[in-house]
């Protein structure tokens, strides 16, 4: 498992870095384009379509951010979505965290294929306007999920109940605890400082996400990145809810070791949107 897992990393590395440092966007977007057409058809299957149907998805997902390109979305500002999409996932993940693992079948069908349709639109329309503005604003985003990440497993490995007798949520994701969510937060911090002396001192022509945040003061960059930390492990429980709830284990076995492309960015699904949504009105 670990020597499939090593290879699989390795092969989307070599994929992927050389489109997301490729001085124009174009190959990094379109690449996007093809995983959020992935993660389409895995969302098809988890909620119960059929393959056509599922293979549908994955094209309705692929017209509309087609669409969305070709109408020059990617140069415009998208204000208005990021302030709706934002708020939306702060909404609906606490709904569906409130409903628990049984509440998600409650949910119409095509209101949960809807749902999840427009979640992915958004991801791509955000992680590409992201490649266009910068690859250091890209990756300072990305970074702070993948800290996140880090930092909670470590901090839930070494301290997980130590501090607490409760799980964070153990109905929906038993490894997790709140030593770790506090870890991953205290990893995001870290992160929020050490970016913007980077930026100003390596003089970074595109200011990173950090930097932007610092601008109305850094007690409102360190509530942002604690929010955003906040979020990265709700994205995450949505979607250990929805699979314990239909039985899945992974959302496919598209990346060997690793499970499907929604198991590899549930957490920037909410995170990649509330970014722009961050970035912009500041």
């Amino acid at each position: 498992m670990l020597k499939q897992r090593v290879i699989t990393a390795l092969i989307l590395l070599a994929v992927l870095l050389p489109a997301l440092f490729y001085s124009e966007p174009q190959p990094f977007c379109a690449l996007m384009l093809l995983f959020i057409a992935a993660g389409g058809w895995e969302w098809g299957r988890l909620n119960g379509l059929s393959q056509p149907l599922s293979w549908a998805t994955a094209g309705a997902c692929l017209m509309v951010c087609a669409l969305a390109w070709w109408a020059g979305a990617l140069e415009v500002s998208l204000r208005s979505l990021w302030v709706v999409a934002g708020p939306a996932w702060v909404l609906g993940s606490a709904a569906l965290l409130r409903g628990g693992v049984a509440g998600w079948p409650r949910v119409p069908l095509l209101l949960r294929w809807l749902a999840g349709l427009l979640a992915l639109v958004t991801a791509w329309l955000a992680v590409a306007q992201a490649k266009v503005i910068g690859v250091n604003f890209l990756l300072s985003v990305l970074v702070l999920v993948w800290v996140a990440d880090i930092f909670a497993y470590f901090a839930g490995r070494a301290f997980g109940l130590r501090f607490t007798r409760n799980k964070l949520a153990p109905s929906i994701s038993p490894g997790k605890s709140w030593e770790g969510v506090w870890g991953g937060l205290a990893g995001v911090v870290v992160l929020a400082w050490v970016w913007p002396l980077a930026d100003a001192s390596l003089g970074a022509a595109v200011p990173s996400f950090y930097s932007r945040l610092m601008g109305p003061g850094w007690p409102f960059a360190m509530l942002a990145v604690l929010f955003m930390g906040a979020m990265s492990v709700v994205g995450d429980l949505v979607e250990s809810l929805i699979k314990r709830s239909v039985g899945a284990k992974d959302s496919s076995g598209l990346l060997p070791g690793h499970g499907g492309v929604l198991d590899r960015v549930d957490a920037l699904l909410p995170t990649l949107p509330l970014a722009m949504m961050l970035s912009t009105l500041i």
